[in-house]
């Protein structure tokens, strides 16, 4: 299948906002999906997904109306091989800081000449419904990409990275960076703010898409502080902290009632 809406929004020029789903649960991607969010952020990384449920993640997003991206598993190409045939509309590589190793991932996800991605699509075009064809001449421009910048050298590596022409954006995971940049939790502070604006003064000339993740919920401000950076894509919050969110607020008024 292709779609190719997330994409328009990226050569639009869009702000994007999203939301990530950590729990293995189909479900509840199809209730996150449902709503307007611009993509779904479907974790392999950290989050006990299982192929059999991801699958079923990608189409229920896809359903509901809402791209998924997956983020894969850090340097295993095999697992990155299974998601593209699930048809995400793009995927996120974690952990990158050289050029060399943005160059491995990426050769994955296209097919020759320009990389090295095995015919074999699947839910990428509907078992067959769709022409695969007509995907295996489509895919490599339709699909995002996106790399993640988690650390100090991966952002003095921008330079040699931004040469690769098939990365869509490059997306900041600031509590990391605050770790290996030696101030852990800092994610307003000086230090990863000066390195968030380093890496616009790079990315957004080159007409690339710059991303945050963060996990937890944020304020109006705080918002605003990164989109200052120059930050154009913003993923926040989860499946399991709204859920920890609401029944703890639950239970609030109920005692509150008492």
């Amino acid at each position: 299948m292709i779609d190719l809406r997330l994409k328009e929004k990226m050569r639009n020029g869009e702000t994007l906002f999203g939301t990530h789903t950590g729990l293995n649960n189909a479900v509840a991607a199809e209730i996150m999906a449902s709503l307007d969010y611009d993509y779904l952020w479907i974790d392999t990384e950290h989050a006990a997904v299982d192929y059999a449920e991801l699958v079923q993640m990608i189409g229920n997003a896809w359903h509901a109306g809402t791209p998924p991206l997956v983020r894969v598993t850090i340097g295993d190409r095999n697992h990155t091989k299974k998601v593209v045939e699930m048809g995400p509309a793009g995927v996120i590589f974690p952990m990158i800081n050289t050029a060399e190793q943005a160059y491995e991932a990426i050769k994955h996800t296209l097919y020759p000449p320009d990389g090295i991605r095995g015919v074999g699509p699947q839910q990428a075009v509907r078992y067959g419904i769709d022409s695969e064809l007509e995907y295996l001449q489509r895919a490599n421009k339709a699909m995002c990409r996106f790399i993640q910048l988690e650390s100090p050298e991966s952002i003095d590596n921008l330079p040699e990275m931004l040469k690769n022409p098939w990365i869509d954006g490059f997306i900041v995971g600031p509590m990391d960076l605050s770790c290996l940049a030696g101030c852990p939790g800092d994610i307003y502070g000086e230090k990863v703010s000066g390195l968030i604006r380093k890496a616009a003064d790079l990315i957004l000339p080159a007409g690339r898409r710059f991303g945050l993740s963060l996990g937890g919920e944020l304020t109006a401000e705080k918002i605003k502080h990164f989109l200052d950076l120059g930050i154009n894509m913003i993923s926040t919050g989860n499946d399991y902290s709204f859920i920890l969110q609401g029944a703890r607020r639950n239970l609030e008024m109920l005692r509150a009632g008492k």
